[in-house]
């Protein structure tokens, strides 16, 4: 019998990776996407990729998508208490994992299982603990396709944002910088590859620079 499985989406490449390891894995099934959204401007928090893009993706990958809309900035009262609404909303359906992304922050995996243990829950880690090197060359190994959609300038140049996530972005990372971008360097879009009945056309628009730090390459459906 098959565990039933949300996953945690973000449209980028780990989620990616992630559930592709994750649906070629006999134990589990996964059910839905449930992904955060910033209410004012419709986009995935820190990512920025469109809602319409979001959508997309859920369409070409043939899974639900559940949204939890949460304001700019919000406070981890707020952020855990609509993330709990949605979580609960799963458990009912009698739901007890929730798969991340995640790759090496021990931080951030210790808060998410303390969250999910209040609820009776959970976590999946598909690609917890692998070198990134390695990832990021199996990424697009496997057939996968990204754009770098936000990138943090504290850490990587602004040129970066809009740029394909290939191997010749890969040599070009700089020293310091995790091939996954797993410290927040950068945030990725994917619009092709495996989990995907087909690859999305996405347009490239304007580069804006939001809290005089963020890069951001705006990406919409051709």
């Amino acid at each position: 019998m098959t565990v039933p499985v949300v996953f945690a989406w973000s449209g980028g490449k780990d989620s990616a990776l992630a559930l592709w390891r994750l649906r070629d894995d006999p134990r589990y099934r996964v059910v839905a996407l449930l992904t955060t959204l910033s209410e004012p401007y419709r986009r995935v928090v820190m990512h920025g990729i469109r809602e319409a893009v979001l959508e997309a993706q859920a369409a070409s990958i043939g899974l639900p998508l559940s949204r939890v809309s949460l304001p700019v900035s919000p406070s981890n009262d707020t952020y855990e208490r609509r993330m709990t609404e949605a979580l609960e909303t799963f458990r009912k359906q009698g739901v007890r994992h929730v798969a991340h992304g995640d790759l090496f922050l021990e931080d951030v995996r210790a808060y998410r299982e303390a969250m999910l243990k209040k609820l009776d829950m959970q976590g999946v880690y598909p690609l917890w603990g692998e070198d990134t090197v390695a990832l990021a060359r199996e990424f697009t190994h496997r057939g996968f396709r990204a754009t770098l959609c936000c990138v943090d300038g504290e850490k990587l140049g602004p040129q970066f944002a809009g740029r394909e996530f290939d191997y010749v972005l890969q040599q070009d990372l700089p020293s310091g910088v995790d091939p996954c971008g797993e410290y927040g360097e950068f945030h990725t879009c994917v619009h092709a590859g495996p989990i995907f009945r087909r690859p999305l056309a996405l347009a490239k628009g304007e580069r804006v620079t939001r809290m005089s730090r963020f890069h951001y390459c705006d990406l919409a459906i051709a």
